[in-house]
């Protein structure tokens, strides 16, 4: 039977290069053959708020009218939470509150919005910080919290910390690749253990981080973001092609097993599998 639990990782302002050079735990796993790795392509602006919403609806920001993080809105879109939650499943959130204001209710508000159990929201059980100094190790342990007790199907984990840094300090900064490095060690705890749970996983980024400590525009430095991705549904490779960011909603509504979006993509296969599984078809025809 297939495990369609899943748990998408968004490491906020992690760009690919940096990602590359200092994810040795996550890139230990591509090495031999475990996860797959590719290069996204954010869409633009490549500010957070919109890249949020793109993350998680699949939907351009012309449509999404998502457009700066002023945007203090709900999501007028279909999102992996909603379609999660029409269809049965148990929905989880560790992260920002931009997140919340989106899918649960906005303005945020830090006096009854931190914690969240409901039903009837699109994110059921929800663990939301202000501060974007608050510590990856205590969000990944809110996110733990959620996923041992409530074990919600698809779980969204939102780390600041490395885009906090890249902005204090510059993306090729020591700083900036300490917290990359920092998170990496975190995802060594946590990750095995959430795979032992039966948990797909996927780690990506809503944008990168350019040297001066900005992103928003259309530099590599701000759109190339790294997608690794622990699942059954691929053979385990790195990809050869850059993976558009509006496919990953849709592969994580392929992941759970529901139906994408009516605005979303239709997820292009041919963009993640590999070339031996191209090579397979081809011999087979």
């Amino acid at each position: 039977m297939p495990n369609n639990k899943v748990i998408m990782i968004t490491l906020d302002g992690c760009r690919y290069d940096i990602a590359i050079q200092q994810l040795g735990f996550l890139n230990h796993f591509v090495e031999k053959g475990l996860a797959s790795r590719f290069k996204v392509r954010s869409e633009t602006p490549s500010n957070s708020r919109p890249l949020y919403e793109v993350l998680l609806t699949g939907v351009p920001t012309y449509e999404t009218g998502i457009f700066t993080n002023y945007s203090v809105q709900r999501s007028k879109e279909q999102s992996v939470f909603s379609l999660a939650k029409e269809a049965g499943m148990k929905t989880g959130a560790a992260a920002y509150h931009w997140v919340s204001e989106l899918y649960n209710r906005a303005p945020y508000s830090m006096l009854e919005d931190r914690i969240q159990h409901d039903e009837d929201r699109n994110i059921q059980h929800g663990i939301f910080y202000s501060d974007d100094t608050y510590p990856d190790s205590h969000l990944f342990q809110d996110a733990h919290h959620i996923i041992h007790t409530y074990k919600p199907d698809f779980m969204y984990v939102h780390s600041m910390n490395i885009d906090d840094e890249g902005h204090k300090h510059g993306g090729n900064s020591i700083q900036y690749r300490q917290a990359v490095n920092r998170i990496d060690t975190i995802l060594g705890i946590y990750l095995p253990i959430w795979k032992e749970m039966g948990y797909q996983l996927i780690v990506t980024s809503d944008h990168g981080m350019d040297d001066f400590g900005n992103h928003g525009g259309t530099m590599p430095e701000h759109r190339e973001v790294p997608l690794f991705l622990f699942s059954d549904c691929i053979r385990a490779h790195t990809g050869s092609k850059e993976v558009e960011q509006l496919q990953l909603a849709p592969l994580v509504c392929s992941m759970l097993g529901i139906e994408k979006g009516h605005k979303m993509q239709e997820l292009d296969w041919g963009v993640l599998k590999s070339e031996e599984d191209s090579l397979e078809k081809e011999t087979i025809a």
